[in-house]
């Protein structure tokens, strides 16, 4: 089982990474996590591994921590929930409000989710509640090799900072103004670092507008 590789960044794009690895190719499919812990190409970069085997099928998934391949695996033993939409769930929504809504039913947030109606929401709220109840998070490195992480203790243990009415309006605002959920909520997290804990919705709406990323 290949669950870790470092190497070479030969190229990035798409949600599809190229790792030179001693002189081997490996070709992976990424979260948007992986992707913003990578460094420029021609540059060393680092990701947990999944290797997906079904039939002739084999294909590797990178993840940007011990702990988001685990969700992923957990994805995978979940009914209805393949590879390609368990990437697009950990793509779309930061990890520890993913937890945070499943613990405690937030269907709203969940709904967020590109491709997540409210049965499928209520599904998965149901389904995961009691597997992801006990997970613990560590922030992802960013390219400076710091952690990515914020504020106080979120679910899990990672830290996010608390999702103020501010913030939640905030992120809903940007949604509503094409970003998605996961772009919107790490712009809103950047835009309160900058602001303070006073901040207006109008304020985190207008600062982060400029960080999304």
């Amino acid at each position: 089982m290949i669950e870790y590789l470092r190497g070479t960044v030969i190229s990035l794009s798409g949600g599809r990474v190229v790792l030179d690895v001693n002189g081997v190719g490996y070709g992976l499919e990424i979260t948007a996590a992986a992707a913003t812990s990578l460094p420029e190409i021609g540059q060393t970069g680092e990701l947990h591994v999944f290797l997906y085997v079904q039939e002739a099928v084999l294909r590797l998934y990178g993840f940007a921590s011990r702990q988001e391949r685990e969700v992923f695996e957990i994805f995978l033993n979940t009914s209805g929930i393949g590879p390609r939409t368990a990437v697009a769930i950990l793509s779309n929504i930061e990890m520890p409000t993913f937890v945070r809504a499943i613990l405690q039913g937030d269907l709203k947030t969940l709904t967020r989710i590109p491709g997540i109606g409210k049965k499928t929401a209520e599904r998965l709220s149901l389904e995961l509640k009691d597997k992801l109840k006990d997970m613990v998070f560590e922030a992802p490195r960013s390219t400076d090799g710091q952690s990515g992480a914020d504020g106080e203790p979120g679910a899990g243990g990672y830290a996010t900072g608390p999702m103020t009415n501010e913030k939640s309006e905030a992120v809903e605002a940007l949604i509503a103004l094409g970003c998605k959920p996961i772009t919107a909520e790490r712009a809103v997290r950047t835009a309160s670092d900058i602001l303070g804990a006073e901040a207006t919705t109008a304020e985190l709406v207008r600062e982060g507008l400029k960080h999304r990323r």
